[in-house]
This record gives C-alpha cells, sequence and structure tokens, in this order.
C-alpha cells in the first residue's frame, strides 16, 4: 500500500466561471485517523460548467465520448453532451426519467422511468431506443444495476413498499421478477454492483435513520442470498449513494451522518473500514472503473462541494462548485472511463427554477 503521505494535488475549483485554483496544504483522508496532505503540485486544466435545459436532474453517466444527464420524473429529456460537456442532443418523450446506468460495455444506456412503471434501453451511439420493459403496473422503478445477465432495480410506490427487482437480459424477451429480497424497504433501494463479479449485489436502505445495508450473493437463475447486514452503530443516517469497487469485495457509502464517506467489506458490513474526508452531509460517491480512486461530494453551500482521494487515502483534489445555488445533487457523480474527468451535477436545490448545471471536473494524474 502506498504511503497516504505522499505528495498529492489539491486543486479547488471555483467555478463561477472556469477557472481553476490549486492550494494546499490541505487534510487528507483518514484511515481511522486523520493524516496530513502534503503541499499541492501540478495544477490540472481548468473546470467547465454547462447549463441544463432543466432544474432538477436527477442522474448522470459517462460512456466516454458521451455524458447523459436525466431531467428527473417531472421532466420528459435526457441532455447528451460531448465529454468536454458541449450539449449535443437529447433523447425526448421520456415519462420522468430518473436513475441511470450503462452496460459494462458502455453501449446500452438504462432509463428507469417510476411514473411509467418501465425502463428504457437505449443505443448509446445512436440514441435510438432499443427496448421498452415493463415491469408491472405499482413497480415505480427507481434506482438501477447493471449485473451482466441482469438489471436489476429497485422499485416501490409507496412508504414501506420498495423491493428489489430484475430484467433477465439473457432472455428473448427478457423477463421481469420482482420481491426477490424478501424485505420491506421504506422506499426503492439504492443498489450497487461490482463491474468485475457479477455474483454480488449490494442494496441500501434510503430516507430513514439509521439506514440499513445489505449485502448478497447472486446464484442460479438470479436467486438472492444475503450474507450480511450493517449494524446501526457503524452507519449513520440518510444513506445517499452507495458504490462497489470492481471485484466486489467493499462498498463505498455516502450518508447525511457521519461526515465521512465510509467503506464497508461486502463479507462482513457490522464495521466500518477506512474513512474519507468530506465535511457534513456526504451526498454521493463514484468510483473510478479500476477502483483505484473515489470522488465523495456533498450538500455543501459554501464549502468545497466535491473531495477526490485515492483509495489508499491520499488526497487528489477538492472542488467548489460555486456557492449556494449550486448544490450537488444526490449520487450525482460519474466518471469519465478512463478516470481523467469527473462529472457533477448541481442545482438551486431551495427552488429548482435556475438552470441546473453540468461541471465537468478536470482530475490530475496519478
Amino acid at each position: 500500500m502506498r504511503s497516504a503521505a505522499r505528495p498529492v494535488v489539491l486543486l479547488t475549483a471555483l467555478v463561477t466561471g472556469v477557472t481553476g485554483l490549486i492550494s494546499g496544504p490541505a487534510a487528507a483522508a483518514a484511515a481511522p485517523a486523520p493524516v496530513a496532505a502534503a503541499p499541492a503540485a501540478l495544477a490540472a486544466a481548468a473546470p467547465v460548467v454547462t447549463a441544463l435545459p432543466f432544474g432538477n436532474p436527477a442522474d448522470v453517466v459517462s460512456s466516454g465520448d458521451r455524458v447523459f444527464v436525466s431531467g428527473g420524473r417531472d421532466e420528459t429529456r435526457i441532455v447528451v453532451t460531448d465529454a468536454a460537456g458541449t450539449i449535443t442532443g437529447t433523447i425526448d418523450g421520456l415519462d420522468g426519467p430518473a436513475d441511470l446506468q450503462l452496460s459494462n460495455d458502455r453501449r446500452t444506456l438504462y432509463v428507469a422511468l417510476p411514473k411509467a412503471d418501465a425502463i428504457a434501453a437505449y443505443d448509446t451511439g445512436s440514441l435510438v431506443q432499443s427496448a421498452l420493459y415493463s415491469t408491472g403496473a405499482g413497480t415505480c422503478p427507481s434506482k438501477l444495476a447493471f449485473g451482466g445477465r441482469y438489471l436489476w432495480f429497485g422499485y416501490g410506490c409507496e412508504t414501506w413498499s420498495g423491493e428489489i427487482g430484475r430484467l433477465d437480459l439473457a432472455r428473448q424477451p427478457a423477463t421481469v421478477a420482482t420481491r426477490l429480497a424478501g424485505t420491506r424497504f421504506y422506499s426503492p433501494p439504492r443498489l450497487a454492483t461490482a463491474l468485475r463479479n457479477n455474483k454480488v449485489l449490494f442494496a441500501g436502505e434510503q430516507d430513514v435513520s439509521p439506514w440499513t445495508g445489505y449485502s448478497y450473493t447472486v446464484g442460479s437463475r438470479g436467486a438472492l442470498t444475503q450474507v450480511s447486514q450493517t449494524d446501526h452503530v457503524s452507519v449513520g443516517s440518510d444513506l445517499a449513494d452507495a458504490a462497489l469497487e470492481p471485484t466486489g469485495a467493499t462498498v463505498y457509502t455516502a450518508s447525511g451522518s457521519p461526515y465521512n464517506a465510509q467503506s464497508f467489506s461486502m463479507a462482513d458490513l457490522t464495521t466500518a473500514g477506512r474513512m474519507y474526508e468530506t465535511g457534513p452531509y456526504p451526498n454521493a460517491i463514484e468510483l473510478t472503473r479500476d477502483g483505484t480512486r473515489l470522488a465523495a461530494g456533498r450538500n455543501a453551500a459554501y464549502d468545497p462541494d466535491i473531495y477526490v482521494h485515492d483509495v489508499d487515502g491520499a488526497a487528489v483534489a477538492q472542488f467548489e462548485l460555486g456557492g449556494q445555488y449550486d448544490i450537488l445533487q444526490p449520487g450525482g457523480l460519474s466518471w469519465s472511463p478512463n478516470g481523467r474527468r469527473l462529472y457533477a451535477i448541481a442545482a438551486d436545490n431551495s427552488t429548482y427554477e435556475t438552470p441546473a448545471e453540468l461541471h465537468v471536473l478536470p482530475i490530475p494524474t496519478a
């Protein structure tokens, strides 16, 4: 393991225009005690900000040459940009596009449509719809996670009606199964899968305090077997986001408290592992495809919104999105496939009337 005290780049982006600023020293993430970061080194390119044609975006994903931002339950569009953040088109006519998920090869974009009780699939090159899957009346699929053969979805329209369902994409036509967890969640659970291990699934309960997380193994024909469950002493309140590293051994979480991103072993969720500095109210977490870096964001009006760390705890960068009217959306982070850019969606979360923004954040190389 590399030392957390090696020199790192600390990038503070004051994004009211496109000005980048390097500053340091700063505090590195702790595991579990804080470790001081070394002085700043090289500067990265300046961030870019793109105004979006809606005020309350739901999600963002990057396929590499394209970025997709969904408009949310009160919208009908997904905005499409190039890798640099320039809007190049839209996917229109959708009934409240919410969570987004890419296939592992990044050729298919899946879109949760809770108002339509459906999940749509689009070709990321042509932007043509390739399939529309009904999940059943009164299901409201809201959270997605791609697991190879299976596309998992967290669903539920009413309080304490949340559950886990799946699409079996290997069948033609694809088949739908629901009520797979045998547990009622307060709301549609947050799901996470591993890029190189389709045999594990994480589900986290949202909108409750303390929250509860579950790890599962995926057996034959997609059967779920629970492996572990979080202990309420180790977790905090209001889970906002979760991400699994590529092998599926460790899950990373962001929740309203504690004031750090957390990590847990999927084999034993009862004890938190390494923590990563964020400050109050973490609300988003995302890992690079190779699992070497993580970005953790938070609901912050005036302080830095996003912190980037190596998974060993070393601080890499931090970003300020622009102040009290540019608040990071819950779960609103996505890495480019090569890990050189981080995409963030921000909005005025007091009214959602002003245009939301897509922030393109260049990341210093290792």
